[in-house]
């Protein structure tokens, strides 16, 4: 059956509709790969040098083990990002004598065949096969293997499970990543250390290596988690879109908006239902540790705000930048039907506001935890996060009225150009180096407070211009719908 499985995915992969446009896809997507594997390759059997070099004096198997695990967890929030879920089209199977079982074995077993189960193979089992080997012996070497190949499979399915129930509720991957974000977070602030804890259970399994069957057991527990939700959720109902009465009845604190939070609950629908849109959403979280990398205790306690202000503007509008730098064009597929109904245009824009908005204001309150680092950090967030919805959010929205490309929403994310255009490279200028336009001329005489201020207070007038935004932003869309929906039909 895993033969005709395959069989069928070949047929529809060379006779679908994008053939040429796959092809190209992929063969780029196999470069990338080719690459990484390489890499993979040379650091796997110059790992104890590379070691020596980076970590000097220190002992190279305690390096070596807590590397395992900080690698898996950034092997986790890539995989969040842009590992695909294994697709099959199930509805042709379900009504003949085929086992659900045999059904979810294939989806199960393809899902192992992607580079990320095979680069950290390449990259630890080399040394494991020498270094491990002459230091505590073949077995152990072997248990050590068998400990990373589970982790792997752990990862993989974990991944896979998440992914699949947020389709119906996002906390699922926030909840994830927030564990893996809290990790990091008492890590830099020396609470624990991930590498300490790590060589502690790998030095076990190569004292007492049956113990590297405790990941084993883990994986297959995952493993047999994420095949019982399939088999439960394998019926054309569960496949299948439903039709509500009422749009909004799925998210009840929508319903305060009238057609408004109608129009926006649609739009949430419509981006937890599909994998492109869903990984804009992925992404806001994953960047929530963006500030890790820009926040420096020297530069803040000079309150040199202007090296820390791109990654605040970042993280406190990912959403507006991921998602709206495609905006409209994520309702390509339907957006004659938009034209053709009778929705009012300005309240359709009202809900691209309004979400932009809920979005802007969960991850700031989310990225709260840097005040921990320090209270300035609050007041610099708060600054970027008027920016973004007073004004960052006009400007998504006025590029996306030059945005005519179609984009195919079933399509996933990764090393996927789909409606990509120069607009989008374009719109990040204004919206990126206006703010230190407004700051710096503060910052650079010794006020930064008085430049956050200046930033907070333009964000706030633009915000209170929001209907002069709409009503304006409401005519350019109807002067230019026509010529967007021909280009989306392309």
């Amino acid at each position: 059956m895993l033969f005709t499985f395959l069989n069928h995915q070949w047929k529809d992969f060379w006779r679908g509709r994008n053939k040429a446009g796959s092809i190209v896809a992929r063969v780029v997507m196999a470069f990338f790969i080719l690459y990484f594997l390489a890499i993979a390759i040379g650091a796997g059997f110059f790992m104890e040098k590379l070691i020596g070099s980076i970590f000097p004096g220190e002992n190279i198997i305690e390096i070596f083990n807590g590397l395992i695990l900080y690698y898996f967890l950034a092997d986790f929030l890539i995989r969040i990002q842009i590992q695909e879920l294994p697709t099959l089209s199930v509805v042709p199977y379900l009504h003949l004598n085929i086992s659900k079982s045999r059904i979810v074995n294939f989806l199960n077993i393809k899902a192992l065949f992607t580079s990320f189960n095979l680069i950290p193979l390449i990259l630890f089992l080399p040394f494991c096969a020498t270094q491990i080997a002459e230091i505590y012996g073949a077995f152990a070497a072997f248990m050590y293997a068998v400990s990373i190949a589970s982790i792997i499979v752990f990862d993989n399915f974990i991944v896979l499970y998440l992914k699949r129930k947020s389709i119906s509720n996002i906390l699922y991957i926030a909840v994830g990543i927030g564990i893996v974000g809290a990790f990091g977070a008492l890590e830099y602030f020396k609470v624990i250390s991930i590498a300490s804890g790590a060589n502690v259970v790998f030095n076990s399994i190569a004292q007492q290596p049956f113990l590297g069957f405790g990941f084993t057991i883990l994986a297959i527990g995952m493993f047999y988690i994420n095949s019982i939700y399939l088999r439960r959720n394998l019926y054309t109902e569960e496949l299948g879109s439903r039709v509500e009465k009422k749009a909004s009845t799925d998210y009840a604190f929508l319903n305060r908006f009238g057609k408004v939070g109608e129009l926006a609950a649609l739009e949430l629908k419509l981006i937890l239902r599909h994998k492109r849109s869903r990984s804009s959403l992925y992404m806001g979280f994953l960047f929530l540790i963006y500030g890790f990398f820009f926040y420096k205790e020297p530069q803040i306690d000079k309150n040199e705000f202007a090296a820390m202000l791109f990654a605040a503007i970042f993280m406190t509008g990912i959403s507006i930048i991921m998602y709206g730098q495609f905006m409209f064009a994520w309702q390509s597929a339907h957006f004659d039907g938009i034209l053709a109904n009778k929705i009012n245009l300005k309240n359709f824009i009202k809900a691209k506001f309004l979400l932009f908005t809920i979005s802007c204001t969960v991850v700031t309150l989310l990225a709260t935890f840097y005040g921990f680092m320090s209270w300035k950090l609050l007041l610099l967030h708060l600054a970027a996060y008027l920016y973004n919805i007073g004004f960052g959010t006009v400007i998504v929205l006025w590029f996306a009225t030059m945005n005519y490309k179609r984009l195919d929403l079933t399509k996933g994310a990764s090393f996927n150009w789909q409606g990509t255009s120069a607009v989008q490279w374009i719109m990040s200028l204004p919206l990126l180096l206006i703010p230190f336009i407004i700051y710096m001329p503060f910052g650079l005489n010794g006020a930064p407070f008085t430049g956050l201020a200046a930033l907070a207070i333009f964000g706030l007038i633009t915000l209170l211009m929001r209907n002069f935004w709409v009503n304006k932003l409401t005519k350019i869309l109807l002067k230019k719908r026509y010529k967007i929906a021909e280009g989306f039909r392309k």
